[in-house]
């Protein structure tokens, strides 16, 4: 069982954040589900990402840094798989923030990269490999 069950995400514009959080979702092995007003993503045993509509229309952008949201990490098997949702995201629309590259202040194995949606919404994909058996 996951520790978290879902993840609600407010948005102005649902089928515009549909469009985005899509092609990144499915891509990662996640199956859409579409709501009354809401849209979720899930994989079976795994923690549910919601997109509802805001209360108040044009209440967003959500500011990066501000009190709430920071972002949202997706742990991928590869450098190779970070570089490619960074391009499933940036084909979905998504405004690159840190392009994929290395983040040694981290660990020497962490690589990753950062975009945002137009809701101010950040995510993440990175892989950070286990420390190899008897590495120092």
């Amino acid at each position: 069982m996951p520790l978290l069950d879902h993840l609600g995400v407010t948005v102005d514009d649902v089928p515009r954040a549909v469009a985005q959080f899509d092609p990144v979702l499915t891509a990662l092995g996640l199956v859409r589900h579409d709501g009354d007003g809401s849209v979720s993503w899930y994989r079976e045993g795994e923690t549910e990402l919601i997109l509802m509509p805001a209360r108040e229309a044009g209440t967003g952008p959500h500011v990066h840094g501000r009190v709430g949201w920071q972002h949202l990490a997706f742990a991928v098997d590869s450098r190779e798989e970070v570089d490619r949702m960074h391009a499933v995201a940036l084909a979905a629309g998504w405004t690159p923030v840190r392009e994929p590259k290395l983040y040694p202040r981290f660990t020497e194995r962490y690589y990753a990269s950062f975009l945002e949606d137009d809701n101010g919404i950040r995510i993440e994909f990175m892989h950070n490999p286990p420390r190899e058996q008897g590495a120092g």
